[in-house]
This record gives C-alpha cells, sequence and structure tokens, in this order.
C-alpha cells in the first residue's frame, strides 16, 4: 500500500493549492491513502470546518491538526461530527473529537492514524505522548490477520530529538512516524531498523519565499528591531506541496520504501517513481 502525507497547510495559498493538485498528485504517486496536516490552513493558525471539507473533497482520507487544533472556534463543534478530522490525543483529556483512528483505505484495507503533540520548547507542557502513543499502539498490532495493515503516527513537536525518539520508540509498531509543526522539510527519510519509515519534518504546503509560511517583512522586523508592528500573515506566493510517501507490505505492515515529496514553488522537486 502507497500511503501519502502532506506537510502543514500554511494559510490560503497553501489551502489553495492543495484543493487543486491532490488528486492530480495521489494519481501520479498510485497513493492508496492520504493524509494532509490542516492546522494552519485556515489564516495561519488552525483550521475551519469548511477549509476541512474542502481537503476531504479533494481527496485527503484524514486532516490531522495540532497545537493549533481549536484556534478556530467552529473547530470545537465540527470535530465532533467528522471523525475524519483528527486532534492530537494528549491536547487535552476533555477536547472534544479524538486523536486516533481506523480508516478505510484502497481494496478493504484497514489504516490507524494517530496523532500526538511534543512536550519540548513547546508554549504548554501536554500529557505525556509516548505513552499515550503505546495505549493506541498496543491496542492495533498491525497485519493481514490484525486490525489494521498500516499505521502513521503524527508527531507533532518542535524538538528534532523529541521526534527521533518517538521514531524509535514506534520502530516495528508503526508504517510512518512523521514529524510535523516547524515547517521545514528533513532530508533524514529514512527506514528505521525495524521497519518503520520515517521523516523528522514534512515541511509545510506554502510559500518558501516567507519565515516558515509567514509574510516575512513582520518577522524580519521583528528580529532586527525587537518591535512589533503588524500581526503575522501567511505569505501567499508560489507553493511548494510537502510531505512524504511510504511503500508498506501489506503482510506486515511495516515500509518497504520511502521519498520524499516536493512538488511546484522554489524547492528542489522530488517525487518517486
Amino acid at each position: 500500500m502507497r500511503i501519502l502525507f502532506l506537510g502543514d497547510v500554511m494559510g490560503r495559498a497553501g489551502r489553495a493549492a492543495v484543493a487543486e493538485r491532490l488528486a492530480g498528485l495521489k494519481a501520479d504517486l498510485r497513493a492508496d491513502f492520504c493524509v494532509v496536516n490542516g492546522e494552519n490552513a485556515s489564516g495561519g493558525m488552525g483550521l475551519t470546518g469548511g477549509h476541512a471539507q474542502l481537503f476531504l473533497e479533494a481527496g485527503a482520507d484524514v486532516v490531522t491538526l495540532g497545537d493549533h487544533a481549536f484556534d478556530q472556534r467552529d473547530m470545537l463543534g465540527f470535530i465532533e461530527k467528522e471523525p475524519r478530522v483528527l486532534r492530537p490525543l494528549n491536547f487535552a483529556k476533555d477536547a472534544p473529537g479524538r486523536g486516533a483512528g481506523v480508516f478505510e483505505a484502497s481494496r478493504g484495507r484497514k489504516v490507524l492514524v494517530a496523532q500526538v503533540l511534543g512536550n519540548v520548547f513547546m508554549k504548554r507542557a501536554y500529557d505525556d505522548p509516548f505513552s499515550a502513543l503505546d495505549t493506541v499502539l498496543r491496542a492495533h498490532a498491525m497485519g493481514p490477520m490484525a486490525g489494521v495493515q498500516a499505521v502513521l503516527v503524527d508527531f507533532h513537536a518542535e524538538a528534532t530529538s523529541e521526534k527521533m525518539a518517538a521514531g524509535h520508540f514506534c520502530d516495528g509498531r508503526a508504517s510512518l512516524v512523521v514529524g510535523t509543526h516547524t515547517h521545514v522539510p528533513t532530508g533524514d527519510a529514512q527506514i528505521m531498523s525495524r521497519g518503520t519509515g520515517y521523516l523528522t519534518d514534512a515541511g509545510m504546503c506554502g510559500d518558501y519565499d516567507s519565515v516558515i509560511g509567514m509574510d516575512k517583512s513582520e518577522p524580519l522586523r521583528r528580529f532586527v528591531t525587537g518591535m512589533n508592528r503588524e500581526r503575522f500573515s501567511p505569505a501567499m506566493g508560489d507553493v511548494t506541496l510537502s510531505g512524504v510517501l511510504v511503500e508498506t507490505d501489506d503482510r506486515t505492515g511495516l515500509a518497504r520504501e520511502i521519498w520524499p515529496v516536493r512538488l511546484g514553488g522554489r524547492l528542489q522537486h522530488s517525487l518517486p517513481a
């Protein structure tokens, strides 16, 4: 099975690019299942229900969120009605929605998708991400006779070290562990020693002529002068779609091959055959 993951969608430009290109990208890559992280798609902070629906209609099987999960207030109600939108497992015990789910891919195959928030350098302390993941992974073994044929973990975190630790923690129990949140794609796509595909950060679907997706004028002013003048706003130039594609073995659920995906915009193009 081929599973496509696209990193944090950034603002109106990123949102439009994913909506326009996702169906064609899935066809070109022969993807059986697709997950999109949409937590910055609505004005750079959070995701509205309408914009989540746009991604689902464009071909996303699941949309994940992150630390900005409920910045857009209507998501509080929308996520209760739409099980294909996931907030982090360890966000808050009373948060609406859920942090993991089993979804159907092509030919009736089942995919577990889970998202969790890291703690290192984040603005608030969340519940332990490792114990939250362990509970879910123990309940969903992979394999042809098991409940699921693949497992994808979106680890939404600031620290590279914490993401790497999560990859090793899930190694052999997940098909893919992919980091999100920092908006800069890393070059370490690999298959770990026990068979889990791993990438520290998928990058963003946004304009890279920016400061992590924001129009560069205000971030530069704040770095240079230490003073704020305006609110941050998402950059609106050419968009690069950034993410990762993993091919799994249906017998074991483990990764057979992994490729970074970068299409359009300013970054060097990289697409698997």
